[in-house]
């Protein structure tokens, strides 16, 4: 079922602020860049900003993409380890939105990496993140989500997924996609050095 005219709009208005948003950012910085001039780059009013997002760290971290890969981990085969899991649920939804967003990503990686405010409010989000993987990695091996070790599971999958974040930031040619294909292969392995 598609959406209708009135959630495409909303749609539309959430991507506008966000591209411009991070352009902002990019011209000016994160720290000197005001919610009202996203807003008058956007031509919304800035209450109209906050029906969109509660802050301007939320403008660079809202992405649909989290519970499109929880969804995906959900549905690889249950015989199938909790990181090749991950693994197969990541390169198909990232896949599938680095082909359109490219750019977008490279750049919004780029200002989280270079930007402490950022950086912090990534780590956060990230500790966020274990306990919503501990879930289905929970349901996959038959464990309590607070177990200690699915905890330690959807940690050290966040942990590689982070280190394949830098990789990509740090380096023009990187792509995440592989980079994190990498990083998830070295940890099936067990981390070898």
């Amino acid at each position: 079922m598609s959406a209708g005219l009135r959630e495409r709009k909303k749609l539309r208005t959430r991507a506008a602020i966000q591209k411009e948003a991070l352009r902002l950012f990019l011209k000016k910085g994160f720290e000197e860049t005001t919610i009202e001039e996203i807003a008058e780059a956007v031509e919304i009013s800035p209450s109209t900003f906050f029906n969109y997002f509660p802050s301007k760290e939320a403008v660079v971290f809202q992405d649909d993409l989290d519970p499109l890969i929880l969804a995906e981990l959900d549905a690889q085969p249950p015989n199938v380890s909790p990181i090749t899991a991950l693994r197969n649920a990541m390169k198909k939804v990232i896949g599938r939105a680095a082909a359109q967003n490219d750019g977008f990503v490279r750049e919004r990686l780029q200002l989280i990496t270079r930007t402490p405010e950022l950086r912090a409010a990534m780590l956060n989000q990230f500790a966020e993140l274990i306990d919503e993987i501990a879930v289905p990695i929970a349901r996959r091996v038959g464990k309590n989500p607070k177990d200690f070790a699915v905890r330690n599971m959807a940690g050290a999958l966040l942990g590689v997924v982070i280190a394949a974040y830098f990789a990509t930031a740090e380096n023009p040619k990187a792509d995440f996609l592989q980079e994190m294909d990498k990083a998830m292969a070295h940890l099936e392995k067990g981390l070898p050095l």
